[in-house]
């Protein structure tokens, strides 16, 4: 399972950024929308990161098992 910080690093990225682009909305700002919208793709790419982590420890270790178990 991925690490926990890297799970709530990509959680807090999503999160200020929808704050961001909410209140570039609230404010006609489009520069703090765009920001904002920014930093929760970067908090989706953190989080898929995350996830891929997880799949390729898993994979190796399956590996390193077969390898365990064929000696």
């Amino acid at each position: 399972m991925a690490k926990a910080n890297d799970k709530f690093d990509a959680l807090k990225d999503k999160a200020a950024g929808k704050t961001k682009e909410t209140a570039g909305k609230a404010t006609n700002d489009e520069s703090t929308e765009l920001k904002g919208k920014a930093q929760k793709k970067k908090g989706d790419l953190k989080d898929k990161a995350a996830d891929l982590k997880d799949k390729a420890a898993e994979k190796i270790n399956e590996m390193l098992d077969r390898d365990d178990d064929e000696k």
